[in-house]
């Protein structure tokens, strides 16, 4: 392509839409299935599917451990893992801005296929459209996708029950401290970066450890305590946590201390939150610490039949706190 930047005529569906499928979008993201280029995409799926989508609008777009495009990849799959599903096809849509550098867009398409191919997705179909400047801040991405679930698993906040362990499979914050700190020019320590992962082989090794864990949910917006509340309310039962057991980076608490957050409502990209039978947590939590992603994995309290529909928290000096719902967004485009 003889330009460098997007154009609005990119949009417009003739010469230049085709050039920037055929010599950005394509040599980055092709696969046999992508390349027919057709109006959809066709595949196989076996049995019972789960289907989700979601929409990224992250700020900086690039970021220590991650990008836009690495995060709208590793956020879909991560949704179809929690359902139980191994994720198998993905779309994606692209609206750009005049004016966007086709070099950024080739970073950020770079990211999309390293993430589609550790996750052992395939990118099937998509579209672009462009809007005039000021319009869209650059990029934003939508992702839909799509998955096999796991034959046998039952995920439903209806399986949580009175007496189940609550498991958390690593450090809290890590995604939100990282794109705060960007966002604001704050330095951290070189270890400190983004956890966008893709969630899907995690899950599938707990699975085969316990296949009737009752629940899987990422703690994106929100982070852990938007999530907990959500699932404690859907299963009228109340959660207990324990501060002292929550894995927390010190940068990342010093962080939260220099913002004014609780790392409880920070967001996460590459962790999970599970509750399970008690005689299932050992299995699980051995196959956790096996697989790279579920190392720091912890038992971070447990579902009571008291305070139903309530989070609380034991804090480090034995009192108990409740942990509300966010009101809102506590970091405004976080993913």
């Amino acid at each position: 392509m003889d330009n460098d930047k997007i154009t609005l005529a990119h949009g417009a569906g003739g010469r230049l839409s085709q050039q920037l499928v055929s010599d950005v979008i394509v040599p980055i993201l092709g696969n046999p299935v992508l390349n027919g280029l057709h109006d959809g995409a066709a595949v196989r799926m076996e049995g019972h599917v789960a289907f989700t989508t979601d929409s990224y609008v992250v700020q900086p777009r690039f970021f220590p451990g991650g990008s836009i495009g690495r995060l709208s990849v590793c956020g879909t799959v991560n949704d179809l893992a929690m359902t139980g599903a191994v994720a198998k096809y993905l779309s994606m849509g692209l609206i750009l801005e005049e004016g966007f550098p086709l070099e950024e867009l080739r970073r950020i398409l770079q990211d999309m296929r390293q993430a589609a191919d550790e996750a052992g997705v395939v990118i099937a179909t998509g579209d672009t459209k462009v809007v005039g400047r000021g319009a869209a801040d650059g990029v934003y991405i939508n992702t839909a996708g799509i998955g096999d679930i796991i034959p046998g698993t039952n995920i439903s906040p209806k399986n949580i029950r009175p007496g189940m362990n609550v498991i958390l499979s690593g450090f809290i914050g890590d995604h939100a401290a990282t794109v705060m700190a960007a966002r604001h020019g704050i330095t951290l320590p070189p270890d400190i970066q983004s956890d966008c992962a893709p969630l899907a082989g995690l899950v599938q090794v707990m699975l085969q450890a316990a296949p009737h864990i009752a629940v899987l949910r990422d703690p994106t917006r929100g982070g852990i305590a938007a999530v907990l509340n959500e699932l404690a309310e859907q299963s009228g039962t109340g959660v207990l946590l324990e501060e002292s057991a929550i894995p927390i980076r010190p940068a990342v608490q010093g962080v939260c201390d220099l913002l004014g957050f609780d790392p409880l409502y920070l967001a996460n990209e590459g962790k999970l939150v599970a509750f399970l039978a008690p005689e299932d947590t050992e299995p699980v939590l051995q196959a956790m610490h096996a697989h790279p992603l579920g190392k720091e994995a912890a038992v971070i309290g447990h579902t009571t039949a008291e305070a139903a529909g309530q989070v609380g928290i034991r804090t480090s000096l034995g009192g108990i706190r409740v942990v509300d719902v966010p009101l809102g967004g506590l970091v405004p485009r976080i993913c």
